[in-house]
């Protein structure tokens, strides 16, 4: 089996739009969690809350290419154009057969859907309509649209399964490389800021709807006075590629992936399955042929609902018990839905490289349903060399990937 390395990082966050951006901002603790004063227009929405991306150039794309993306894609262009940057891919690389994409997103664009979709039902016609629409909102629209303008011609994996989106891209790309089919893939997804997100989760009942005053307040993983979750918007991509061929080039190497599991409870739409949960980190143990001891740090998918922390906690409790260090960077900057995975991913090789383990915004006291896990309440300086990042999403989609520190012998 070939090994798989990540020679290049771009992203899109509420915290920041680089890797070292993000450093700096989980370093400071800063919140990137906001008032939305737009929604206050929107009848019966509860929550006014979200994390929002700020400070982006789109002109910077093409119009020839940006004509056929929405928000979503955009945010997907411009952090993928970073990671390739970053990597120092050529055209060439890129446009080898051996150089594949798997990205994805909970949705396409929700603000053309909104505007196409009324239009064409009022008039009972498509006559007039921007020939580009289908094209912003499909599903596949971020994996379609950065083929065509960074001329990727090898496999391409759309990978749209809401909160695992951009994790799943990750681990297609993984084993694409382990198993020799790529010898280089551009993983990873994203999420637009979008009433509709946060309607869905309101609607559920599952949307934190107390701390419009002090949005920062909003979003508290694992604690007692959780009141749902808060969406975000960003967007992320990592180069991951064949060690050997990493090394012949001379490029930079942030980490190492040696494991990963994606599972399916099979049980429930909605309602999540700590079975599930506990499965899939098996899995991804398994896969890289590590023991539970060996997991230096867990990066909870931890969304501040309150089933799902509840199950999530018994999960990784059953598998580590209370001694690792667990964190969740929800509270920070809210759940990035489609583009959590890939940011979260990140936040993991920042534990590798500059041994910061971000604490768990807002978490003052466990709940006394969830299992006894080790949340961390501050910001840990310790050097790890072995760490996971788990997601889970609607439909029982699950995934837990490992990552290592990387080290030249």
């Amino acid at each position: 089996m070939r090994r798989v390395v990540i020679t290049g990082i771009g992203l899109n966050s509420p915290l920041g739009n680089s890797y070292n951006e993000l450093y700096e901002s989980l370093k400071a603790e800063k919140s990137g969690v906001e008032y939305v004063p737009e929604w206050e227009e929107i009848k019966n929405l509860g929550t006014k809350v979200a994390g929002r991306v700020k400070n982006i150039d789109f002109q910077a794309i093409p119009r020839k290419f940006r004509r056929s993306m929405g928000r979503v894609a955009q945010l997907a262009a411009i952090s993928t154009g970073e990671a390739i940057a970053d990597a120092n891919l050529s055209q060439e690389m890129l446009s080898s057969r051996h150089c594949g994409l798997a990205f994805g997103s909970t949705m396409g664009g929700n603000e053309i859907m909104f505007e196409y979709m009324p239009e064409v039902k009022a008039k009972m016609s498509f006559h007039g309509q921007n020939s580009m629409a289908f094209l912003k909102m499909m599903s596949h629209t971020i994996a379609a649209n950065l083929a065509q303008m960074y001329e990727i011609k090898g496999r391409n994996i759309p990978t749209c399964s809401a909160c695992t989106s951009s994790s799943q891209g990750i681990g297609a790309g993984y084993e694409s490389i382990k198993y020799g089919m790529s010898d280089i893939m551009i993983c990873g997804g994203g999420e637009e800021h979008h009433y509709l997100s946060a309607g869905v989760f309101d609607v559920m009942g599952a949307a934190s709807t107390k701390h419009t005053d002090e949005p920062h307040l909003s979003s508290k993983p694992f604690d007692e006075s959780r009141d749902g979750l808060v969406v975000g918007e960003g967007s992320g991509a990592i180069v991951l590629e064949e060690l050997e061929h990493a090394l012949a080039r001379g490029a930079k190497i942030y980490g190492e992936i040696i494991g990963y599991g994606t599972s399916c409870d099979g049980s429930h739409i909605t309602t999540p399955s700590k079975e599930g949960m506990h499965q899939v980190m098996e899995t991804s143990l398994e896969n890289a042929n590590l023991k539970p001891s060996d997991i230096e740090y867990v990066n909870a998918h931890a969304t501040a609902t309150i089933k799902g922390d509840i199950a999530e906690s018994h999960a990784t409790y059953s598998l580590f018990g209370s001694k690792i260090p667990v964190s969740s960077t929800k509270g920070h900057m809210g759940h990035l839905l489609g583009g959590c995975g890939v940011v979260e991913a990140v936040v993991c090789l920042i534990a590798l490289n500059k041994s910061l383990l971000p604490k768990t915004m807002n978490f003052k006291k466990l709940d006394k349903e969830c299992a006894p896990i080790n949340i961390l309440d501050e910001n840990m300086q310790r050097d790890v060399n072995i760490v996971m990042s788990n997601n889970f999403a609607f439909g029982g989609i699950n995934t837990s990937i490992i990552f290592k520190k990387y080290k030249s012998t």
